[in-house]
């Protein structure tokens, strides 16, 4: 007996279906990794192979759970969706696409609106068959509860761990996690010692953070220092031996986001847990200087926003620009934008100069023809500001670019007259007191 193959045709007239698949894994584990490579395999080959189907590409997140909308290949799917590359989605089943009702909803209905097919294997539905919508919003509630009960069960673990006097953190700067225990890494140690001992000696959070960069330190995630880092070290109590437990907790299991615990969960204080690096006094006398520091400079709350936050770029390094104030809360208040990179690690990475928001504005005004930027939206306009050391380009959002030149005001012609009034006032206040001295 002989068997011959028959190869599929596409029958005259039968449109051509673009069809994409969506894969997702919620761990960065290998197996997790190697499940996520089986998947776009499979979906490969059964796209290519399916008569009247054109593949539209496969979109594929690793180690990111559905119940956040921000999956990278996941919005680029939608946004392909969009601009209609693809006619229909394959995707494993409805927990694979997203474990948020709200979320799964609001998707299915608006590619129902572009009339894109979402096809789950598992269940065996479509989208846009008859009872796709009814059906997947129960099959989404029973996901979504699903996930809520396995969020309370790590709760549950987390919330006994600490009742026993277990740190989850396995890992920080000084310290690995070694059979329940923080146990002590001596080069970190030393690292964790020297930015105590610089902070006693006067030296700020920025200027220890700057000193760390230049000197090719990095932290132990591999990125450069930055304020917080070192903030964050100075207050982590753990370094003296000791432990507070639950200063954050998840409020939302959807985002698990952390907020920081001000009195909503219980705290577990564990005392002499594990080996100190700081001891206890020199710990004391850092938070006592962090105290004295705050009191005598009164810092801003919140950064301010202003239409020129996020807009402009540094022309030598890239980076964005800050807004930063001297003499904040006062009458000679003096804003200015400065390069990020130049503020974290200084003028050995970045020699940028910084910008006066007088100028910033006056030189805008100029570029967009405007006499006034209030109540305008610089985005509306502009899609970058790029600054330079001796000039301002602006790219607006047609692609066309304005470049105009910039100075920095000498610092008498940068005074007020009455600033001036008053520096001369006090000159002569100054000198009469010489003069009946003598």
């Amino acid at each position: 007996m002989q068997i011959k193959e028959i190869k599929a045709t596409i029958l005259p007239g039968l449109k051509i279906k673009r069809v994409a698949a969506y894969a997702r894994v919620s761990s960065d584990k290998d197996a997790a990794l190697h499940s996520v490579s089986a998947q776009i395999s499979y979906y490969n080959e059964l796209i290519t192979n399916h008569p009247g189907w054109d593949f539209a590409g496969i979109y594929a997140d690793e180690g990111i759970t559905g119940t956040k909308d921000a999956r990278p290949e996941f919005q680029r799917l939608l946004e392909d969706c969009r601009a209609g590359k693809i006619d229909m989605v394959i995707t494993k089943s409805i927990t694979r696409f997203a474990r948020n009702t709200v979320t799964l909803l609001s998707t299915i209905r608006e590619l129902k609106s572009l009339s894109v097919d979402v096809y789950f294997e598992k269940e065996n539905m479509h989208s846009l068959s008859g009872t796709g919508e009814l059906m997947l919003t129960l099959l989404a509630m029973y996901a979504e509860e699903e996930s809520r009960s396995a969020s309370e069960n790590q709760k549950w673990r987390i919330q006994k761990m600490f009742e026993e006097g277990k740190t989850n953190n396995g890992r920080m700067l000084g310290y690995y996690l070694k059979d329940g225990q923080l146990t002590i890494i001596p080069e970190e140690a030393e690292l964790v010692k020297r930015i105590f001992r610089d902070y006693l000696s006067g030296m700020g959070r920025l200027a220890i953070a700057k000193k760390l960069n230049q000197d090719g330190i990095k932290t132990i995630w591999g990125n450069q220092w930055r304020e917080g880092n070192i903030y964050r070290t100075l207050r982590n109590e753990k370094y003296t031996g000791d432990m507070l437990l639950q200063k954050t907790y998840i409020k939302d299991f959807r985002t698990k986001k952390g907020v920081i615990n001000k009195g909503e969960r219980r705290r577990y204080f564990v005392e002499n847990s594990h080996e100190a690096i700081i001891d206890k006094d020199t710990f004391a006398r850092v938070q006592a200087e962090i105290e004295r520091r705050q009191k005598r400079m009164k810092l801003p709350e919140k950064a301010e926003k202003t239409q020129f936050s996020g807009l402009i770029t540094c022309a030598s390094c890239g980076k964005h620009f800050r807004r930063r104030v001297a003499n904040a809360a006062t009458k000679y208040a003096k804003p200015a934008w400065i390069c990020s990179t130049f503020v974290t690690t200084g003028k050995s990475a970045c020699n940028m100069k910084q910008i006066p928001e007088s100028i910033l504005i006056t030189k805008t005004k100029a570029a967009l023809s405007l006499e006034s930027l209030d109540n305008i939206n610089l985005k509306d306009y502009l899609d970058t500001i790029i600054c330079d050391r001796a000039q301002i380009t602006y790219v607006f959002k047609d692609g066309k670019t304005k470049t105009l030149p910039w100075e920095s005001l000498s610092r008498k012609y940068s005074w007020s007259a009455e600033m001036k009034e008053q520096a001369r006032a006090k000159t002569n206040e100054r000198r009469k007191h010489i003069s009946e001295s003598s």
